[in-house]
């Protein structure tokens, strides 16, 4: 399975791992599994921890190029043709770096690893909900 990373799930996996659910867990430690993650999770964990919303164990940008060695992550990068894919993914309340990921799922033919009600209810990409 080819899964991106919300940015979320990211973040869960590198310092809260019990907040995934059995399944999820074991998809991202399955090394038959590619794990992608995007640039736009790196901006969101610096804009989230400048605004104070998550408390980061050192600076943001030295805990995202730990959080980026540790894992055999794959760039899913937000390209032009993602930019044009925004326009075929739904999603019921406007957020631009859940657009950007959504649109990077469906370029990338990835499956958006997420815990987020509103990109569950969006169409247009593929998702695995993390659900206990």
């Amino acid at each position: 399975m080819k899964l991106l990373l919300d940015t979320h799930i990211w973040l869960w996996s590198a310092t809260y791992p019990k907040k995934l659910s059995r399944r999820v867990a074991k998809l991202l430690t399955d090394p038959r599994n590619e794990l992608w993650l995007s640039p736009v999770s790196c901006w969101e964990v610096m804009t989230l921890a400048r605004k104070g919303r998550i408390k980061l164990n050192s600076s943001p940008q030295t805990w995202i190029a730990a959080a980026l060695k540790a894992g055999p992550f794959r760039e899913a990068a937000f390209t032009h043709e993602a930019a044009l894919a925004l326009t075929e993914v739904t999603l019921p309340r406007a957020d631009p770096a859940d657009a950007m990921l959504a649109a990077t799922a469906r370029v990338y033919g990835l499956t958006l690893v997420t815990s987020d009600d509103d990109l569950a209810r969006g169409s247009g990409f593929t998702i695995l909900k993390n659900e206990a």
